[in-house]
């Protein structure tokens, strides 16, 4: 008889720890599909073209002097000039002169790309959704190492066989019969 009870006793314990972590699990699902896409600060909407945004992505990070400001928002293809229209927030206690200027750029070789703000000097502030007008779209790894490549190449000097002795097959002249 001791043994039966026991033996229900811990089939409810693990009945019960399992149900937690199935609660736990659920819980843990929800809350990241409903906090997926929500921004922790929603601040103001600025906007921003762009020629190339390559690695640039929603919820890519917008720095001021290295500290995390606000996020992408919004990504979308200009049908009037082509250019890359990037919208982001911008934390609502910082209020940028209207001469900011919107620089792509990354952390390091490899690393992800975000948008680097550096405030200019004017007294108007940008107001929400209005455009950043100084921008420097985003600079690709493979292109700069194509463009590297090639100017070394180009700066290598060309041989020019005609001219060089050196590569020429030894002289079969005859001897000046002194032998």
């Amino acid at each position: 008889m001791f043994v039966t009870s026991s033996r229900k006793t811990q089939q409810i314990f693990e009945l019960i720890t399992g149900l937690i972590v199935i609660v736990v699990f659920v819980t843990a699902v929800v809350f990241a599909i409903v906090g997926h896409g929500q921004s922790k600060d929603d601040g103001y909407p600025l906007k921003a073209s762009f020629e190339h945004i390559d690695g640039l992505d929603v919820g890519s990070d917008v720095k001021l002097a290295g500290v995390t400001v606000g996020q992408v928002t919004h990504e979308l293809v200009s049908p009037k000039d082509f250019k890359a229209t990037v919208t982001f927030s911008v934390r609502p206690d910082i209020r940028l002169p209207v001469d900011t200027a919107a620089i792509i750029t990354s952390d390091s070789l490899l690393g992800g790309k975000y948008i680097d703000l550096s405030p200019g000097g004017d007294e108007a502030v940008l107001k929400p959704d209005q455009f950043i007008t100084h921008t420097q779209g985003s600079i690709s790894l493979q292109e700069l190492l194509s463009k590297f490549i090639f100017s070394v190449t180009d700066n290598m000097p060309k041989s020019d066989n005609s001219k060089s002795d050196a590569n020429k097959p030894a002289s079969s002249a005859p001897s000046s019969g002194l032998e």
